[in-house]
């Protein structure tokens, strides 16, 4: 049998050579000195050759490894065409990859069909639940107690809508294994009914009392948190926009502001949410005329003056504290309500059912009966970008280009709502924990 010394010492000769090691693996060295890795053996009789690789790129443990690798595919019937084709192709078994190697090979196959904002939060929950768990283990390894005892973890802190979605993508890892031959098991997808079940028709816990709002507001201005954090909470509750659009919001999606001048006209101030980033269906995503336009009032307009002060140089407006090129954590506002006392009361998302819940019922009691109030109601819906029942895709795209003098009314209406009586934001920024970036 071969050594590595041996193999390194090999020199070029007049004429080709072999140096046989075990099973009918040699290493071929020609008269340039080049070194192959080869392989031949009988079968029905005929003499058949494969080459694994060349010398050093392929070591001697390696190239014995992969010998093992085809004889035991040969023992199991295989054809040595097949076995021929896929060592072309780069095809291996994949024996032994661990969890983390094939779901980080899965999210690359995937990540070109999902939104940004959606492919940032698949690989940032496996790395935060599941790769410390059984990232390192080999998938084979990777049974049904220890994939429920991950995902069992998830749920002990109450995340149980989180748990499940860890479940589904664990389940595509595993059938992306499968198709790669690493392994037949999906423990992810046997363990599914074992979860706690998901509250069908949840309803985000929303405060939907003027007062109890504009009392909130005041609390969190006052909390112990930065000023980037409460002042995204401030910007969110007017806006009344998906927490997501929030956190992800960048400087390039603001218009009709000059920075330089606070005195200027704001009277087209707009937000404009990339297609890309809306909770839609993909080929909306990929068309701008489906990009969510939302006016902006003086009051949120000022909310941007005054963070500008602190994430003017970064790419995201409300960005992490702890680098201007990543959003806030998704989680920030959340934690912070909790903190304050607000769990089980108001969640970031709330925001989106105080505006519809509080505007509607206001427009109802303006004007009782009044035929206007659903065109109100159609315009209170696309400014949260939902698709109003009976509303198709070009009737969709032309009705959010629409109404945005009203738009920009009902916004200020809210706005004059629930800042009633609420700190100026010169409290915010005076307050401790103060960084810019």
């Amino acid at each position: 049998m071969l050594t590595e010394m041996a193999v390194k010492n090999a020199k070029p000769k007049d004429k080709p050579y072999k140096l046989s090691d075990r099973n009918g693996l040699h290493l071929y060295v020609s008269v340039t000195g080049h070194k192959s890795w080869r392989w031949k053996h009988r079968v029905d009789g005929k003499e058949t050759r494969m080459q694994f690789g060349v010398y050093p790129e392929t070591s001697l443990a390696k190239a014995r490894e992969l010998l093992d690798e085809v004889r035991a595919q040969v023992r199991a019937g295989v054809s040595h065409s097949v076995i021929k084709t896929k060592a072309k192709l780069g095809v291996t078994s994949g024996q032994g990859e661990t969890f983390e190697t094939v779901a980080r090979a899965w999210f690359q196959n995937s990540v070109s069909r999902w939104k940004p904002v959606h492919a940032n939060d698949v690989i940032t929950s496996m790395e935060r639940d599941v790769f410390p768990m059984i990232g390192s283990c080999p998938i084979e390894q990777v049974d049904q107690p220890l994939m429920l005892a991950v995902l069992q973890k998830v749920e002990d802190r109450g995340a149980i809508e989180t748990a499940h979605r860890l479940r589904q993508r664990a389940e595509a890892v595993f059938n992306y294994a499968a198709a790669k031959a690493i392994t037949t098991n999906n423990p992810a997808a046997l363990v599914r009914k074992a979860l706690k079940p998901v509250l069908k028709g949840k309803r985000w816990p929303a405060l939907v009392e003027p007062a109890a709002i504009r009392s909130m507001i005041r609390q969190i201005d006052h909390a112990g948190a930065s000023p980037i954090s409460r002042l995204a909470s401030r910007f969110l509750a007017l806006v009344a926009q998906r927490p997501g659009m929030v956190h992800n919001a960048e400087w390039t999606e603001f218009t009709g502001i000059d920075w330089r001048d606070d005195e200027s006209d704001i009277s087209n101030a707009l937000w404009t949410v990339p297609a890309d980033k809306m909770k839609q269906e993909i080929e909306q995503r990929q068309d701008d005329r489906f990009s969510h336009k939302v006016p902006l009032t003086p009051q949120a307009v000022e909310v941007l003056r005054r963070v500008r002060l602190l994430t003017g140089s970064a790419k995201y407006v409300f960005c992490s504290s702890r680098s201007g090129q990543k959003p806030m954590s998704e989680n920030c506002l959340s934690y912070l309500y909790k903190r304050e006392g607000f769990a089980n009361v108001h969640v970031p998302h709330g925001w989106r059912s105080s505006f519809s819940t509080i505007m509607n019922a206001k427009l109802e009691r303006a004007h009782p009966g009044s035929a206007g109030n659903l065109t109100d109601r159609l315009i209170l819906d696309l400014m949260l970008a939902h698709t109003p029942s009976g509303i198709s895709g070009n009737e969709l795209r032309y009705h959010r280009a629409e109404y945005m003098e009203r738009r920009r009314e009902l916004a200020t209406i809210w706005a004059d709502l629930i800042l009633e009586d609420a700190v100026e934001l010169d409290v915010i920024l005076q307050s401790p924990r103060r960084r810019k970036l």
